[in-house]
């Protein structure tokens, strides 16, 4: 008898074509005779892609606030009540009352990804009771979800100090065999270029980066993504005059990304403390980078600071000054010895810390 393969839904409200982790996740499961649907939602400007699960994108009267937050987790519990799954992966804890309550109600193993520290994120600094909000779903939640893991082991020993849930740990890392479309690029400058890849929100160190340009010679900033603070961006590089220094590429496709990503001279990862979220961030920029060999100019974020401090990746900025920046990229710069020493650590580095190594640990979760 031949025997139909289990099926998972996994559930996300941000880009399914940028989202890069659970792209890897699913693929993992695919790969290990699971057959996966991904649920998420339409949004504006989004790229199509091929993959190897199902994905289903549903189109949502709101699409902010609460209200959309509401909606999501509505549809969702009402589109598995009809159908049968064996497994549920609730990504973020924005998908997490939807699935949790399909769960129980069906009976259906529940793992949880937390993607970041929802409830300290930056954009619910100052406000209270949104963010008090947020920070009942986990009180609630979290203690009662028995498979869970996250992205760092700073959020995971923030969650098991206060939920005793012994969250485990599967960073983003990327593949040491690559798996992206392999084309010629280049960058809109002949100068040496410091790269920012991901969403352009509040906290990345964007300002103070662009700012510290005028204190180094023959380097430009290159911007890939988009988010919130794209226009605000743009119209903080004409009024500090770089906007001949500063490029903005847009949106690019993760499955081409790396192509430009390898083009940069140095990689930033200077993400700001805006709550604790950032603080114990642990960007997949950062192992991208270290694939790419692009040295790292870092902030000193617990999580990002261990990684570059343990492996001699990059160099640590403690001021955000952009003079204190700029001095610190001016360093690294005017050191050869310095630059060759770190590119030959990321080479060894990469194969250390690669999606091959760190996806065995799904099997704990998924059997």
């Amino acid at each position: 008898m031949i025997l139909k393969p289990k099926k998972i839904f996994v559930a996300v409200t941000n880009d399914i074509s940028t989202d890069y982790r659970v792209h890897k996740i699913c693929s993992y499961l695919v790969e290990t005779g699971f057959e996966v649907l991904v649920y998420g939602r339409v949004l504006p400007n989004t790229i199509a892609v091929n993959r190897a699960y199902k994905i289903i994108r549903k189109k949502h009267f709101f699409n902010t606030n609460f209200l959309f937050y509401a909606e999501y987790n509505i549809r969702l519990f009402f589109y598995v009540l009809f159908k049968k799954y064996n497994c549920i992966i609730s990504n973020d804890l924005d998908t997490l009352p939807g699935c949790f309550f399909i769960s129980k109600l069906k009976n259906i193993d529940l793992v949880f990804d937390s993607h970041e520290l929802f409830s300290e994120g930056p954009e619910l600094q100052g406000r209270k009771f949104v963010q008090n909000f947020w920070r009942k779903l986990e009180d609630f939640f979290l203690p009662k979800v028995k498979k869970s893991y996250t992205v760092s082991q700073s959020i995971a020993d923030f969650y098991d100090k206060k939920y005793q849930n012994k969250m485990g740990v599967i960073r983003n890392v990327p593949p040491k065999k690559p798996d992206f479309l392999l084309e010629k690029k280049h960058f809109p400058t002949q100068n040496r270029t410091i790269l920012y890849q991901g969403v352009l929100n509040p906290g990345r160190g964007i300002k103070p980066m662009i700012s510290a340009l005028k204190y180094i010679e023959n380097l430009d900033l290159v911007i890939i993504g988009y988010g919130k603070v794209e226009q605000e961006l743009k119209e903080f590089v004409v009024d500090e005059k770089m906007s001949d220094r500063v490029h903005f590429l847009g949106r690019i496709d993760r499955d081409v990304l790396l192509n430009y990503t390898k083009l940069a001279t140095l990689g930033m990862v200077l993400e700001e403390p805006l709550g604790l979220s950032f603080t114990f961030s642990l960007p997949n920029k950062l192992f991208d980078f270290i694939h790419a060999g692009i040295p790292i100019v870092a902030g000193n974020m617990p999580e990002i600071s261990r990684i570059i401090n343990q492996y001699k990746v990059g160099v640590i900025v403690d001021d955000y000054t952009p003079n204190k920046i700029a001095k610190k990229i001016n360093e690294l710069l005017e050191d050869q010895t310095l630059l060759a020493a770190i590119k030959k650590n990321q080479q060894e580095t990469k194969e250390i810390l690669c999606w091959e190594t760190e996806a065995k640990k799904l099997e704990t979760y998924f059997k």
